[in-house]
């Protein structure tokens, strides 16, 4: 009976967790960003803009506790699985999978507290600047940049908009990128 009991428990958790990461991951496949922001559409491009997405998220269920923190830290860890399956599926071997880990990570979280930074500050040219440094680094100037932080902007005020009952029972939307103006 308790086995049961756990088992539909566990099975429900996970349903949440997909539900989540597949809208974090919808969120961050937005055609508008690579068509039209010349973001790169290349596995280096498609992790900045999972990070990008992942951050929001992570930025959106700060400081709450309970469930709200378990999923938030289950979501942090499925990216970083999800991260490290794009890797071997790339060819990366096991010898090499954990330094490019650890370097992935570290480039995860020195983002997310520059793009905090900026958010906290209210700072859109510090904010235009992280995201063109992280996501365009080669680029020199790239236009599109501002676009880009008029979106966070725009999704940090989306999700926090959203009720945290809501958002821990599975369900979390982003805004659309074609609706952001410049």
């Amino acid at each position: 009976m308790f086995q049961r009991f756990f088992g539909r428990e566990r099975y429900a958790n996970r349903a949440i967790t997909e539900a989540l990461y597949a809208q974090i991951v919808a969120a961050a496949r937005q055609t508008v960003f690579y068509s039209h922001w010349n973001v790169p559409d290349t596995p280096l491009g498609r992790f900045e803009m999972l990070s990008l997405h992942m951050f929001l998220f992570q930025h959106r269920l700060r400081g709450e506790s309970g469930a709200a923190q378990e999923v938030a830290q289950v979501l942090i860890d499925e990216f970083f699985l999800d991260v490290d399956h794009s890797l071997r599926e790339l060819g990366i071997g096991d010898v090499g999978v954990p330094k490019r880990m650890k370097k992935l990570a570290k480039m995860f979280y020195g983002r997310t507290a520059a793009y905090d930074d900026a958010l906290e500050r209210n700072e859109h040219e510090g904010l235009t600047a992280a995201l063109a440094r992280n996501v365009r680094p080669d680029a020199g100037a790239w236009a599109e940049a501002s676009l880009l932080a008029n979106y966070v902007t725009d999704a940090r005020s989306h999700l926090a908009a959203q009720p945290s009952e809501s958002i821990v029972s599975g369900t979390l939307t982003f805004p659309a990128a074609k609706e952001v103006e410049q």
